[in-house]
């Protein structure tokens, strides 16, 4: 096993944690056996102690004293367990110990002391007992309970090991799956176990991500495409322009000719060049577009003053509502840029004499801007797709432009966390709106819809 695998890593922990806890229930067992053992002694001493001062009184009584009440007592202590101590002094100088050759037990035995008075004199008993059985049995005790732990310890390693490598063989398996998978088979997915655990969920979600990842793939790979494909007719115009005009000597005039439309499909692969840096610029991180509080109404009132010659020359009226504040967390340059996509696009496919409608409103914690026009519409068909990168219809064909407009439209708004919807009728209009979140919540107040009288623009 590597030293820094999983694997490795969770054999350690548990061979740690067992080793603890094994010690811990070793000393605990050992510690309430001896315990048990020297309370055992105790009790034992105290009922010796008991029976030697009945038999003391009970032959004091019947009148044996001196060497006499000395050999009875000696006859009784034979009767203990082998190895006991007794000794007996009175305050009248009364002397006894048993057995009378035998030394005091060792300072490791169980000694009880006590006094008992008998015919007005006092007497000192102390009776012993050895502890040797004792300590022997918690010795053999603690032999076998630290011999045996490292035992323990190496066998449930050698099981956890074996456990561990079992329940990581999935992750294994998954982890091999995925090399297997690279930007030619995107569509391949990992195999989910059919366990329901963290592993299935797991996989589950790495073959989300292989999903979103494809997506994302073959996004960028139809966008390309798409773009090539959009580059490449300005570019075979301007090749064939040139090839033509250099064929054979030409007038002047048809020279400048050449040049003009050489100079319009530039200016034309221009704009499609600096909408797709736009639109490439808007998917990047947050940071790389700040947001600062900025008030719609000012940043509608500046794109309507940059669209009104295009209104004045289709003679489409563009009416606006008077008004407060309306204050979201936006970057300015960016909600500027959304807004003239959005109204250009409003005006391109108004009527002549039409009228193109903006409107915000205000309620609680969010602000919407409306922008609604009465033109030609929008086909139910081509509805679901208006957002879709160089999707144009039949009307955006022929009015020009590359369907990048709503498209950069809707990454910029998703950008500042907003969400932009369209309601359109074929023949009747369409009507944009796109709803932040106000910068500060304020009371509900009534929807301003309504339309301050027509000025033509």
């Amino acid at each position: 096993m590597h030293p820094r695998s999983i694997r490795f890593r969770l054999t350690v922990w548990y061979a740690v944690i067992l080793a603890a806890g094994l010690s811990l229930f070793s000393v605990l067992i050992w510690l309430s056996l001896r315990h048990r053992l020297m309370e055992e002694i105790d009790q034992d001493l105290a009922g010796r102690a008991s029976q030697f001062e009945r038999y003391f009184a009970s032959e004091s009584t019947h009148g044996a004293a001196g060497e006499q009440l000395r050999d009875e007592l000696e006859e009784f202590c034979q009767a203990l367990p082998p190895s006991s101590y007794v000794e007996v002094r009175g305050a009248n100088g009364f002397a006894f110990h048993y057995p009378v050759s035998a030394q005091k037990p060792e300072p490791t035995g169980r000694t009880l002391r006590r006094q008992f008075t008998f015919n007005q004199e006092v007497f000192d008993l102390e009776i012993a007992a050895p502890v040797a059985n004792a300590e022997h049995t918690l010795d053999l005790l603690r032999f076998l309970l630290w011999s045996m732990i490292p035992v323990v310890i190496v066998i449930a390693c050698l099981g956890g090991a074996w456990l561990s490598g079992r329940a990581l063989k999935p992750v294994n398996d998954i982890a091999a799956a995925a090399l297997t998978i690279s930007i030619e088979n995107l569509a391949e997915r990992l195999p989910v176990p059919a366990t329901g655990d963290e592993l299935a969920r797991l996989t589950e979600v790495l073959n989300s991500m292989f999903a979103r990842l494809e997506s994302a793939v073959k996004t960028l790979s139809q966008f390309a495409a798409d773009a090539s494909h959009e580059l490449r007719t300005p570019l075979a115009v301007i090749r064939t322009t040139a090839e033509l005009a250099l064929r054979r000597a030409r007038t002047p005039e048809s020279y400048r000719e050449s040049l003009q439309e050489v100079a319009a499909e530039a200016e034309r692969m221009t704009r499609l060049v600096e909408e797709l840096l736009l639109l490439a610029r808007s998917e990047t991180a947050t940071a790389d577009m700040p947001l600062a509080a900025v008030d719609v109404r000012e940043v509608l009132a500046d794109v309507c003053g940059e669209m009104r010659t295009l209104a004045e020359m289709r003679q489409i009226r563009m009416n606006t509502l008077p008004g407060g504040v309306m204050i979201v967390a936006g970057n300015r340059p960016a909600l500027h840029r959304l807004f003239l996509v959005l109204l250009d696009n409003a005006l391109k496919f108004s009527r002549p004499g039409g009228e193109v409608v903006l409107s915000v409103e205000n309620k609680e914690s969010w602000v919407s801007v409306n922008i609604e026009d009465f033109g030609v519409g929008i086909n139910e068909r081509d509805l679901p797709h208006i957002f879709e990168r160089f999707y144009r219809t039949d009307r955006a064909r022929a009015a020009g432009g590359h369907g990048l407009g709503l498209s950069l439209a809707k990454s910029i708004a998703r950008a500042h966390g907003a969400s932009i919807e369209v309601q359109s009728t074929e023949g009747a209009g369409s009507k944009f709106r796109v709803t932040f979140v106000a910068r500060e919540a304020r009371p509900a107040v009534a929807a301003e819809t309504s339309r301050v009288p027509s000025t033509k623009i």
